[in-house]
Parts: structure tokens; sequence; C-alpha cells
């Protein structure tokens, strides 16, 4: 898979977006099926850390998005990833918003989606995990449905972490895609406080009925202002909250003006997120002073990249877009630069 992918790589490119991606899920589920995946799988070297009390293998993980669905765990494992996050998912089945809803901006190695927190739902979700072998370190990444109103919010992360807490070794608290409306409205001091307090009780219940402690992250955006970034990082310490990860997707244009496809709506990804994101970790790292780990996500396409996640205060790092336009050689990079710092 990973000395082949710059040879399909054009014929991907050729497709729509969504459904090269489509193609390629259907091909690496092939390959894990007939044993070929884990062949050509790379030799990596361990390099364990310790994070929110789980032992990760390596620091280097999938970002959520890319299997909203939980479908193409066994694959994905044989790329080299430390982890995976998978999500998001909701309560319940929703389509996304229609297509086209992904756009490429191959100048910047850049993508801009407007998914919508497409998924099966989370029953079909958590049939699907349990229905794989993969037995690695799993991130779920919940969201709200579309038409449930902020007000209510809750309610549905409450029941997605109900629906998910055995399977998951932490759970993502997604508020920050731009993708489904005023749900950045949740990041707000007053709104993430109380969305806070009632997690924190849920998976004090839960710890007690599962006899385990499952860690909570939170997801943000990448277009907080400092002010309010360092009010997040407040908020999550006093909750109690184990984990932070920074970022998810930008609605700035700034870095791709007058780019075909940059007046898209949607979030984007890649390079131009590159140094947003690292802003904001340093910010977050600044705040938090040690108190909780930060899992770093955004632009990331060489193991160079990842060193200066990690050098900007995360703990972790996670990839996507790159992974799109660097194939899976990206990990065993990235792996390996960790491994020697």
């Amino acid at each position: 898979m990973h000395q082949f992918y710059p040879l399909f790589r054009p014929l991907l490119f050729a497709l729509d977006p969504e459904a090269a991606h489509d193609a390629t899920f259907r091909a690496l589920d092939a390959a894990a099926r007939l044993g070929l995946a884990q062949i050509v799988a790379p030799r990596l070297p361990r390099s364990p850390v310790s994070v929110m009390g789980i032992e990760f293998p390596n620091p280097v993980g999938l970002a959520a998005g890319l299997d909203k669905n939980a479908a193409h765990l066994a694959g994905l494992a044989t790329l080299g990833f430390g982890f995976l996050e998978v999500g998001t998912v909701t309560p319940r089945p929703q389509p996304g918003n229609p297509k086209p809803r992904m756009f490429r901006l191959r100048e910047s190695e850049a993508l801009i989606n407007r998914f919508g927190f497409n998924n099966e739902g989370v029953e079909r979700f958590v049939a699907n995990v349990k229905r794989s072998p993969y037995r690695g370190v799993l991130g779920i990444n919940l969201g709200k449905n579309f038409d449930t109103p902020n007000a209510r919010a809750a309610d549905d992360y409450v029941s997605g972490l109900r629906a998910v807490y055995a399977l998951a070794s932490y759970v993502t608290v997604n508020i920050s895609s731009p993708n489904t409306q005023g749900l950045r409205d949740l990041q707000s001091d007053e709104m993430l406080a109380a969305l806070l307090v009632r997690l924190k009780a849920e998976q004090k219940a839960l710890a007690q009925t599962h006899g385990r402690h499952v860690p909570l992250a939170v997801k943000i955006a990448p277009d907080l202002a400092p002010d309010a970034i360092r009010g997040v990082a407040r908020l999550l310490v006093e909750n109690g909250i184990e984990g932070v990860i920074a970022t998810n997707t930008t609605i700035a244009r700034d870095a791709v003006v007058g780019q075909a496809n940059a007046h898209e709506q949607g979030g984007l990804s890649g390079r131009p997120l590159f140094e947003k994101s690292n802003e904001v970790i340093r910010t977050l790292a600044r705040a938090l002073d040690g108190a909780l780990p930060i899992i770093g996500v955004g632009g990331i396409l060489s193991g160079a990249d990842a060193k200066a996640k990690i050098g900007a205060g995360a703990a972790l790092v996670q990839v996507y877009t790159g992974l799109i336009y660097r194939g899976p050689a990206l990990v065993a990079e990235c792996v390996e630069a960790l491994a020697h710092p």
C-alpha cells in the first residue's frame, strides 16, 4: 500500500474526492481481508507513550472524520497508527449535507469539507466496532444531531457516551465542526460549562457500572481568539476533563485566496491549517501548564510537521488530510521522526 500509493494517486485525484475516499477504503478493506495489507504493513519502531492513562504504541493517530462509521478499522490498523479515532457519530443516523461536499485545493495540499456529520447512527457504529478484530487504542468522536437544538445538545452527547463507553479507549466531544449550524456556540463559557458538568456526571456513573474509567477529551476550533482558548482551558481543568484536541478545521480562507474551490463553504484542512493549529496548541499549552494533555492535529504532511506539533506542546498527533496527499507512507514517516527526536 505504502509504495504503490504514488502510482494510484493520479487516478484517485481524477475522481470526485468523496468517490476517491470510498474507492480507497474498498481497496484497503479488501487487502486487509485477504491478509495482503498485513504482509506489506510497515515494521515501525515501538515508541510507546502514556497519555490520559492510556498506553499508546506510538504517538501518531488517525484523526476523526475519515472513518465516520467505524467500518474500516482492520484496514486502517495495518497502516502503522498508534491509535485510531473514529466518528463523528451522532445518536440518530443522518445523511449530512448535500453532495458535492468535499473539495481539493491541490496548490495548498488542502481540503474543504462540509459533510455535516453524515453517519449511520450510533447503533450501527457500535455494531461495526464489535464486529471488528481491531484491538488497539480506539478513540470515539461524538457529535449531536443537526436538528437537536443547542439547549438539548447535552442529551445527545450523554446518549452517545452511554452507547460507546464500553468500547472506547477514550471519548472525544466534538463541539467544533463548522458544518453543523450553531455547534461551535457550545464552546462559549456558559454552554461549555453546563455540557461538561453533565458529561462528567455521566462518566462517573458509567465508570461505576462498567468498572473502568474512560477518559474524555474535547475537540476545539482553530478560530477561537486567545482569550476564548484560555477560557476553554480553564473550564476543562475545572471540570476534570482528561484531554483536549487542537484543532478542528478552519473557516478562515486568508491562506487560500484566489485558489480553485477556495470559495466553497465548509472547514479547511491541510497545509494552510498547520501554523494556525500550532498557535492554538501553544496558547493552550501555556494556559494548561501541564494540567492535561493536548492532541495536536492540523496540516501534518511530513515527519518534521509532526515534530513541530509536539514541539508546540502536543503529547500526541493525528493526521487526516496529509494521508490523502501523501498516502500511508506519511504515517511511517511521522512515527520514525517522533521515535528519533
